[in-house]
C-alpha cells in the first residue's frame, strides 16, 4: 500500500482494510510516534469539515509531520478560476501527500490521477469517504469483537450518504445482513444494493427504525444533508423523517451500539449520549488512530 492513493473503498482488498485496522490499534495503544517527522501533508478542503480535517491533522501532528493547506475554497486560488488539476500539481510540489474533500464526485480521483504523491479521499460529494469507512470498521470490531455475522442498519439518508455507500461496500466483505431504513425519496441507490446482491447477502428495507431496532447490532444513523438537496422543498419534506431517542431502544440488543458520521441536526435525541448503546464521539476518536494508520503505511514508515 505504499505509495498507493485511497480514493476508494474499493482500492483496498479485505486483507488490506483489516492490516490498516491492526495497525491502528497499534496507535491507539501509542499514539505519539514521531515517524513523520521528515514528511509534508497537505490537507485541501474545498469543503466544510470539523471532524475528517481535524483527525487528519492530528493524526499527522501525533505522527511528528508538518500540516499544510486550506480549509475553505474561497481562501485558495481557486477563488481566481484556477482549475483543480494546476492547483493539485502545484501542492503535489510542496508535500508528501494530499489529503482533500471536495464537494463533486469524482474529483478525488481525478486528482490522484494527475498528482505526483499519494491523494486521499477525504469525500468527494456524495459518492465515497472511504477513511471515514475505515474508522467505521474499527469502531464496529472494536464494540463488537468481530465484523463477520453482524446485522447492520443504516437509517436516514442512504441516497445522498457517501459514509453509508462506503461502508456497506466494505461490509460486503463480510457476513453481513443490512436493514435498511429510510424514506423512500433516500433510498440506498441501485448500484449499491448491487454490492449486496453480487455477495449474495440479504438486506431488508423499513420505514421505522421500531421495526429493525430488535435485530441489529450496529444502528447507523445519518445527517439529511441539505447541502446535497438541489430542491429545498425536498429537503424539507424529509428532514426530521428519523429522530433517535433513548425510548426507542427499549429492546434492543445488549450489543447494540449507535454510530453516526457527524456531525447531527437533530436525528439522534440527545438524551440518547449517556446510554451504554451511544458510542459516535468515540467513533470519532479512533478516526485519529485509523488515519495515523493509513498516513503511516501510504507513506511507508511501517513495517
Amino acid at each position: 500500500m505504499k505509495g498507493k492513493s485511497l480514493i476508494s473503498i474499493n482500492d483496498y482488498s479485505k486483507d488490506e482494510m483489516l492490516r490498516i485496522l491492526d495497525i491502528a490499534e497499534g496507535f491507539e495503544k501509542q499514539p505519539r510516534q514521531p515517524i513523520l517527522s521528515d514528511k509534508v501533508v497537505s490537507t485541501l478542503f474545498f469543503e466544510p469539515s470539523t471532524r475528517t480535517r481535524l483527525s487528519f491533522e492530528s493524526a499527522a501532528n501525533h505522527l511528528g509531520a508538518r500540516v499544510i493547506g486550506f480549509t475553505d475554497a474561497a481562501s485558495s486560488s481557486t477563488k481566481k478560476g484556477e482549475s483543480l488539476k494546476d492547483t493539485i500539481l502545484t501542492v503535489a510540489c510542496y508535500s508528501d501527500i494530499i489529503i482533500m474533500r471536495h464537494p463533486l464526485a469524482g474529483s478525488a480521483r481525478w486528482a490522484s490521477e494527475v498528482s505526483s504523491v499519494p491523494v486521499i479521499n477525504a469525500g468527494d460529494g456524495a459518492n465515497q469517504h472511504p477513511t471515514q469507512c475505515l474508522l467505521d470498521l474499527y469502531s464496529i470490531r472494536k464494540t463488537q469483537g468481530k465484523l463477520d455475522k453482524l446485522n447492520i442498519a443504516f437509517v436516514g439518508d442512504l441516497k445522498y450518504g457517501r459514509t453509508v455507500h462506503s461502508l456497506t461496500i466494505a461490509m460486503c466483505n463480510f457476513d453481513t445482513t443490512f436493514h435498511l431504513i429510510s424514506p423512500d425519496e433516500l433510498k440506498l441507490p441501485s448500484y449499491v444494493k448491487q454490492h449486496i446482491k453480487d455477495k449474495s447477502l440479504e438486506y431488508h428495507q423499513y420505514r421505522t427504525i421500531e421495526e429493525a431496532i430488535d435485530k441489529v447490532d450496529i444502528l447507523y444513523m445519518t445527517r439529511v444533508q441539505r447541502e446535497r438537496f438541489a430542491d429545498p422543498i425536498e429537503y424539507e419534506s424529509v428532514k426530521n423523517s428519523y429522530i433517535l431517542t433513548k425510548n426507542q431502544l427499549k429492546g434492543c440488543k445488549e450489543n447494540l451500539k449507535v454510530l453516526h458520521p457527524l456531525p447531527r441536526v437533530n436525528e439522534i435525541s440527545e438524551n440518547v449520549d449517556n446510554t451504554p448503546q451511544a458510542y459516535y464521539f468515540q467513533q470519532a476518536q479512533n478516526g485519529v488512530y485509523v488515519r495515523q494508520a493509513l498516513l503511516a503505511t501510504i507513506l511507508g514508515a511501517t513495517k
